[in-house]
């Protein structure tokens, strides 16, 4: 598939949101961000803002298109002409060639000068931060363009993912149509592409047959980190805490698979202390390594939860990593109210963010308004029509 190197430019006003996100981007960057904001940061303008850029530059002024694309390259730490080359050569199945042209040496020149500044300014967060954010965001955008190629091209199925990315997850349809406006591609639907619920850059857990597994392994590492347990409680107590009026006083609460580490259990002990805690976990050792950690008075049983069994709770709490389905707890709530660990492009009913490094939220359900369904995709899960060749198997990222 041929794609033009000087694409038209699109209407000014349609990319209004995404010069106000490189703004944003710039704004963060002026507030000494962590390296983990750093990285996600990056990975999320590289697909969301830096890439549509490339297809349709934002302006009809040519100088004005050189002056975003200068500015992008500063903000992000990577010449954006360079990145322009690769990703369409990418499109063009071409293998990548750097042309040294006057656009890609006076980026690198200034971002060479803006980096000696930083130093001089602020060498220790440069070190400290900026660096390793960088790199780890460059390893997101390079798992990203990895998955959303390892089987053909492969669209993400999240409304709140395309809203927040700017549609990047219709991706078959942005090679079907690489020209088309970002705002278009839904209207460009294509029938019969394969769908994923993961993002790209965390569609590596498809490959484990269950999700849980890869999760639980994650926790593993967690636990060894004084720092890292301190933190999880409070971002969970944190979410906790946001939704408690609307809670009530709860009396019973049952948190499903709390075992392992339970931060859930250990949150909940601090906003509601005089409810009845019950840890419910279909894995022995993983209560066996909880207990010494629980809050005093909290009940552990050592079962698969079942609403018919498993009732008189004024709350239920659902891990991120729950085995079974999950969509049949939110369709028919367990208890009175629900908090379902979800992933953070999930949303299901009212809820809370609980932490954006960790991609998860915190869905609140009730009885009486139970989630609708999860949002449906018009894809299937065939191989997509596109053909997989090799540039569609390794996207070119920042």
């Amino acid at each position: 598939m041929s794609v033009p190197t000087h694409p038209q430019p699109a209407p000014r006003e349609s990319d209004l949101p995404l010069v106000l996100a490189l703004f944003a981007h710039a704004a963060l960057l002026a507030c000494a961000p962590p390296w983990w904001g750093i990285a996600l940061a990056f990975w999320w303008n590289g697909n969301a803002v830096a890439h549509p850029f490339i297809h349709r530059p934002f302006f009809a002024a040519p100088r004005a298109n050189r002056l975003w694309s200068l500015a992008s390259s500063l903000v992000l730490g990577v010449p954006q002409e360079l990145w322009r080359q690769r990703h369409l050569a990418h499109h063009a199945g071409r293998a990548p060639r750097v042309r040294w042209n006057a656009r890609l040496r006076s980026e690198c020149a200034a971002l060479a000068a803006w980096i000696a500044l930083l130093g001089a300014l602020r060498a220790e967060w440069l070190i400290s931060h900026a660096a390793p954010g960088l790199a780890l965001g460059g390893a997101l955008c390079a798992l990203h363009g990895r998955y959303e190629h390892a089987r053909g091209a492969t669209n993400w199925v999240s409304r709140f993912g395309n809203l927040l990315f700017f549609n990047d997850g219709y991706h078959a349809e942005h090679h079907a149509h690489p020209r088309a406006h970002w705002s278009a591609l839904p209207q460009l639907a294509l029938p019969g592409v394969r769908c994923s619920r993961w993002p790209a850059a965390l569609r590596w857990m498809e490959r484990f047959p269950d999700a849980s597994a890869a999760l639980d392994a994650l926790e593993r590492l967690a636990l060894r980190s004084a720092f890292l347990k301190r933190w999880l409680v409070r971002v969970h107590e944190r979410a906790f805490r946001a939704l408690a009026p609307q809670l009530g006083a709860p009396q019973r609460i049952a948190i499903v698979g709390g075992g392992l580490f339970p931060r859930s259990a250990l949150a909940l002990a601090r906003v509601f202390p005089a409810a009845e805690l019950t840890v419910i976990d279909l894995d022995a050792d993983h209560l066996e390594r909880a207990r010494p950690a629980l809050p005093a008075g909290a009940r552990t049983l050592h079962a698969r939860f079942d609403p018919a069994r498993h009732r008189g709770f004024d709350l239920v709490v659902l891990p991120l990593a729950l085995r079974g389905a999950k969509d049949e707890h939110y369709a028919r709530p367990p208890a009175r109210f629900l908090l379902v660990h979800d992933w953070l492009w999930r949303r299901r009913g009212r809820g809370v963010a609980i932490s954006f490094l960790l991609c998860k939220r915190l869905n609140f359900i009730t009885a009486r308004t139970a989630a609708t369904a999860p949002e449906e995709c018009r894809c299937l899960s065939s191989p997509s029509p596109l053909p997989a060749s090799p540039a569609l198997r390794s996207r070119a990222s920042l």
